[in-house]
């Protein structure tokens, strides 16, 4: 371990709580709608990863907040109790990509398209992982009771909504691509 930079000893650090604060604020039973009812850490672990994969300078301040992603809207957690533990930028990276849950859903997603172009590059970065994890989850297990109509409509939004992310982080917009074609290719 002394061989490891305190730099990157801190970045694996960060990261490594955000995965444990994620973790205990999504209860254990908290599931994805999808059929086979996946644990819903599993979403905010692969938004993390293709993150971390596909980033051609490690972040780990992007990568803490793909963990994080969903805190705002979806837990008992605020935007200064995420400052406080992971820095102003986490915080920061989480409180874009948060949609305003006192909206109607349609509205949420209008905003989601609207605002995508106007994001920093690490929001939209996040917003592409979080829409290419939607899609491989809506793959691989459809909610039940989503028709066909409903899934091509949820990937043609998706599609917009990553339009305004382009030209971020090519190789996550490839992979967002390749979810596209297999979320179609199922319908």
């Amino acid at each position: 371990m002394s061989g490891l930079d305190p730099d990157r000893r801190g970045d694996v650090a960060l990261v490594s709580r955000a995965a444990d604060f994620a973790a205990r604020r999504h209860a254990a039973d908290k599931q994805r709608k999808g059929a086979a009812r996946e644990p819903y850490l599993n979403h905010l672990a692969e938004v993390a990863s293709l993150l971390a994969e596909t980033m051609g300078e490690p972040n780990a301040a992007l990568v803490a907040a793909g963990w994080l992603h969903d805190k705002l809207e979806d837990t008992q957690t605020d935007r200064e109790e995420l400052e406080r533990l992971f820095g102003p930028c986490v915080a920061g990276l989480v409180a874009e990509v948060t949609d305003d849950k006192s909206l109607q859903k349609a509205e949420r997603k209008r905003r989601q398209v609207e605002a995508a172009p106007h994001k920093s590059a690490g929001a939209r970065a996040i917003k592409v992982a979080d829409k290419t994890s939607n899609l491989r989850s809506l793959t691989a297990s459809p909610p039940e009771g989503w028709e066909r109509q409903r899934i091509a409509d949820y990937i043609a939004w998706a599609e917009e909504v990553v339009a305004g992310c382009r030209c971020t982080n090519d190789p996550l917009e490839d992979r967002f691509d390749r979810a596209v074609a297999e979320a179609r290719g199922t319908l």
